[in-house]
C-alpha cells in the first residue's frame, strides 16, 4: 500500500497521465488533419463568381433597388504588368512565392476572433483569399475556415503559384462592382490591365484592403488614409527590391476617372443603397465581402413618400432654378437627411442630383464645414457643464456678451490669438446669447467656446452623436465653436435629433430587417442613452426656436409647425446649411459647392441668381417644404420643454453704448451696426476683464462653479495659416 498516492498528491496527474493526454491530443490533431485533407476536395467555382443580387426595400416593403450584374472579365497573368503583380503582392502577401499555402497562426487568430465575436481580422495568405473568393463563400464561420485551410493546401500542391496569383487577381473585388483586375482597370482608369502603370497598379492594390472606403470618388474625405495605403504598397515594393527608390520617389498619385454606376442605381437609389451598405459594414452586421456574396433581402427605414417629398423639395427650391449659362450653377450640389428622434430611424436621405452623374453622397460625405449649425452644441455644452463667463456669470440665454466684430477672445485675462469676424463684418456690441444665436454672431460664440472649454464642447458633440473621428473636430481648438469641423449631414441630423429627444441619444439606423433565405440577420440593440441633461437640451431648443421665429431661419416657418433650428454658412460660402427639428422629426439640409470636373469645393456666390447663398435661403426653404409634406395629415405638436433655471425670457436686449457692460471680456461697440457711420472698427488688442458686477449674476439657487474657465486654447496667434484664413473670412448664418 506504500505506493498509493495520498493527500494533495492524489489530485495531481502523474507524468504517465500527462504524456498520454498530450499524445492523444496530437493523435487527434494529426488524424483530423489527414481526414480533412482526404475528405475535402477542390470544389467547382462558387456561385459568388456569378453573384446573386441583393434586394433593397422601402420601409413599406416596396422595392427600392437591387444590385446589378457582376462586372468581370478574366485576363492571363502575362497580360498583367509585372509591376502591378508585385504591387498586389506588396499590399497583400509579400512572401507569396516563398511561403506555404496557409498561415496557421493567422488561421487560429481568425478562428478565435470569430468564436469570441470580435469580428473579421484577416491574416490569410493570397492562396487562402483566392480559395475564399473563387471556391467558397464569404461567411465568417469555423466550417468555412476549415474548408479554406484544406483546399488551400491541396491547391498549393496541385497548381502553380503563378496560376494561383492569376486566379486571385481575376476573382478579387476592387469596388465599383468590379471583380478582377481587368474590370478594375477599366472602371478606375478607362484602360486595359496590360496598360496599367506602377502608380495605378499600387492604387488598385490598395483598394483590396477596403474597396468602397478607398474609392476617392465616393469618399474624398478619406484621401489621407488612401495615400497612406498607397505609400505603404510602394514602400513595400522598394523594400522587396521590386522597385527602384529613385523611380518610387518620382511617382505621383494617379487620379481616377469618375465612376459609372449601374443604370439600376440611378437617381437617389444608388445613394440609398450605398448608405445602407456602409451602415451594415460599419456596424459589423454584414461585412463588405459577405454582402457581396448576394442573396440578401434588406428592408430599409426609408419611407417612400418622405423620400419623394425630399427630392421634390430640393428640385423645386434649388435644382429647377439653376441655369447652365451661370457657371456657378454647375457646381451646386445638395445633401439631406431626416430622422425620427424617438426611434432613430432615418426616414429620408437625399444624396445628390443623380448617383449616375454625381457619385459622392452629399448626405454622408465628411468634408464640408458645418459653420454656425455647430453653435447650438456650444451652448448646450455651456448649460450642461454649468459654465461661466470670464467674469464668473453663469451662461444662460440671457447672458450678455460683447458682439464686436473681430474682438479678440480672452482666457484668464490673456488674449488667445483668436479674433474671428462676424458675417459681413458687422458689430453688435452688448448682446444676449439668445439674440446672438438669432443673428449668428461669431464674436459671441468664439468667446463662449473658450469659456466652456474646447475639450468640453467636443465631448458634448460626441455625446450628441457627432463621430469622435470627425475631421477637424479634434484639432480645431477655439475655432471648433464656429463650425470648422466637417461632420456629414447625417451626423448633424443625429445630433439635432438628440436635442429634439430632450437630450436622449438613440443611434440612428438605416435598416429595419435583413434576411437571407429563411435566416434573419441579427441587428444591433440601439438603446437610448442620456447624452446631456434634459434641461440642457430643452434650453437649447428654446433658444433655437427664436432663430426660426425671428432670426436667420424664418424661412423654416413655411413648415407650418412649431420648429427649432439653426442656419450655417461654411468658410468662403462653400456650403450653406439649415439644421432643424419639430418635436417628431429632425432634418438637416446642406447646399454645397463642388466643381463638376475637379470635385474641388467652390464658393456659392451667385448660385441660382442670389448674390450669396446663406443657410436661411435654399436650405431653410427646402427644410420647410419637406417637413410640411412629411408631416402632412399629422396633428400639430408643440414642444414640451423643461428649462434650466434662469433661462426664462429676459427683458429687451441692450442695443446702445450706454447698455450694461457685457459679461465677456472685450470692448463693446460704440453704436449700432447699421448706424450711418457703419460698424465700429475692430479692436486692436484685448480689453481687460470688467471689474464691475456682471450683467447676469450667478443664480442664487445654483451652487457656485468649482472650476475656473478653461485655459486649453492658444494664448498667442493661431498655429496655422489655415486658422488665420478662416478667421479672415469668418462664418455666419
Amino acid at each position: 500500500m506504500s505506493g498509493q498516492r495520498t493527500g494533495w498528491r492524489r489530485v495531481i496527474p502523474t507524468w504517465r497521465t500527462l504524456l498520454g493526454t498530450v499524445l492523444l491530443f496530437l493523435l487527434l490533431v494529426v488524424g483530423g488533419t489527414i481526414a480533412g485533407y482526404l475528405l475535402v476536395g477542390i470544389p467547382p467555382a462558387n456561385s459568388a463568381a456569378k453573384a446573386q443580387s441583393n434586394i433593397y426595400l422601402y420601409s413599406d416593403g416596396s422595392e427600392l433597388a437591387h444590385d446589378g450584374e457582376v462586372n468581370r472579365q478574366n485576363v492571363t497573368l502575362s497580360q498583367i504588368p509585372k509591376s502591378v503583380q508585385r504591387a498586389v503582392l506588396a499590399a497583400e502577401d509579400r512572401d507569396f512565392y516563398a511561403e506555404s499555402a496557409v498561415d496557421p497562426a493567422a488561421m487560429v487568430r481568425a478562428a478565435w476572433n470569430t468564436v469570441t465575436g470580435k469580428g473579421k481580422q484577416s491574416g490569410s495568405t493570397i492562396t487562402q483569399q483566392y480559395v475564399k473568393n473563387y471556391y467558397l463563400g464569404q461567411e465568417q464561420t469555423l466550417t468555412r475556415k476549415a474548408k479554406e485551410f484544406f483546399i488551400a493546401i491541396k491547391l498549393d500542391r496541385e497548381v502553380s503559384k503563378d496560376n494561383i496569383l492569376e486566379g486571385y487577381l481575376n476573382s478579387s473585388y476592387y469596388g465599383r462592382n468590379a471583380y478582377g483586375i481587368q474590370a478594375a482597370a477599366r472602371s478606375y482608369y478607362g484602360r486595359d490591365a496590360e496598360q496599367l502603370t506602377t502608380a495605378q497598379g499600387a492604387y488598385l492594390a490598395s483598394l483590396l484592403n477596403a474597396p468602397s472606403a478607398y474609392d476617392l470618388t465616393a469618399h474624398p474625405e478619406n484621401r489621407a488614409r488612401v495615400l497612406a495605403r498607397w505609400n505603404y504598397v510602394l514602400d513595400g515594393m522598394v523594400k522587396k527590391k521590386w522597385l527602384d527608390a529613385g523611380e518610387r520617389a518620382a511617382l505621383e498619385f494617379p487620379t481616377t476617372r469618375r465612376a459609372k454606376p449601374s443604370p439600376g442605381l440611378s437617381g437617389q437609389r444608388g445613394y440609398l443603397v450605398e448608405a445602407v451598405k456602409n451602415y451594415l459594414s460599419d456596424h459589423h452586421i454584414l461585412d463588405e465581402d459577405t454582402l457581396r456574396g448576394g442573396g440578401y433581402r434588406i428592408t430599409t427605414t426609408i419611407a417612400k413618400k418622405r423620400q419623394n417629398a425630399f427630392v421634390k423639395a430640393v428640385n423645386t427650391r434649388v435644382m429647377d432654378r439653376l441655369d447652365d449659362d451661370r457657371k456657378v450653377d454647375r457646381s451646386v450640389r445638395a445633401g439631406g437627411a431626416s430622422i425620427d428622434p424617438a426611434s432613430g430611424r432615418v426616414v429620408a436621405l437625399y444624396g445628390g442630383i443623380d448617383y449616375a452623374k454625381q457619385y459622392v453622397n452629399g448626405a454622408t460625405r465628411r468634408d464640408y464645414q458645418v459653420g454656425s449649425t455647430f453653435k447650438p452644441i456650444v451652448f448646450a455644452s455651456a448649460v450642461q457643464h454649468r459654465s461661466t463667463t470670464q467674469d464668473g456669470a453663469r451662461i444662460t440665454p440671457n447672458t450678455v456678451y460683447d458682439g464686436t466684430n473681430k474682438r479678440m477672445t480672452i482666457s484668464h485675462g490673456r488674449p488667445t490669438g483668436f479674433a474671428p469676424a462676424n458675417e459681413d463684418d458687422r458689430s453688435y456690441g452688448p448682446i444676449t446669447v439668445t439674440e446672438a444665436t438669432d443673428k449668428s454672431v461669431n464674436a459671441v460664440y468664439a468667446q463662449m467656446g473658450i469659456d466652456v472649454g474646447p475639450a468640453k464642447v467636443k465631448s458634448t458633440a460626441i455625446a450628441l452623436g457627432i463621430p469622435a473621428g470627425t475631421p477637424s473636430l479634434a484639432s480645431a481648438e477655439g475655432a471648433v465653436s464656429l463650425g470648422t469641423a466637417t461632420p456629414s449631414v447625417l451626423d448633424m441630423t443625429q445630433a439635432y435629433a438628440t436635442l429634439a429627444q430632450h437630450g436622449t441619444h438613440r443611434p440612428y439606423t438605416l435598416v429595419d430587417k435583413a434576411t437571407r433565405g429563411e435566416e434573419e440577420i441579427e441587428l444591433p440593440e440601439r438603446e437610448g442613452t442620456r447624452a446631456i441633461p434634459r434641461t440642457a437640451a430643452d434650453t437649447t431648443t428654446s433658444v433655437l426656436r427664436g432663430v426660426v421665429d425671428g432670426g436667420t431661419g424664418t424661412a423654416a416657418q413655411g413648415a407650418g409647425r412649431p420648429a427649432a433650428g439653426k442656419t450655417g454658412t461654411a468658410e468662403e460660402d462653400k456650403a450653406a446649411w439649415f439644421a432643424g427639428y419639430t418635436p417628431e422629426l429632425a432634418t438637416v439640409v446642406a447646399v454645397l459647392g463642388q466643381n463638376p470636373e475637379s470635385a474641388a469645393q467652390e464658393p456659392l456666390y451667385g448660385a441660382g441668381g442670389l448674390s450669396r447663398v446663406n443657410g436661411g435661403d435654399y436650405p431653410a426653404q427646402i427644410w420647410a417644404d419637406y417637413t410640411a409634406a412629411a408631416l402632412n395629415g399629422r396633428p400639430v405638436r408643440d414642444f414640451d420643454l423643461q428649462l434650466e433655471a434662469g433661462a426664462e425670457s429676459a427683458s429687451p436686449e441692450p442695443s446702445s453704448s450706454d447698455s450694461p457692460s457685457p459679461s465677456a471680456s472685450g470692448s463693446p461697440s460704440t453704436g449700432p451696426a447699421d448706424s450711418p457711420t457703419g460698424p465700429t472698427p475692430p479692436t486692436v488688442g484685448p480689453t481687460p476683464p470688467t471689474v464691475t458686477p456682471p450683467t447676469t449674476p450667478p443664480l442664487p439657487s445654483e451652487p457656485a462653479p468649482t472650476t475656473p474657465p478653461t485655459d486649453d486654447v492658444p494664448t498667442v496667434q493661431p498655429q496655422s495659416d489655415e486658422l488665420w484664413r478662416q478667421m479672415r473670412w469668418g462664418w455666419g448664418g
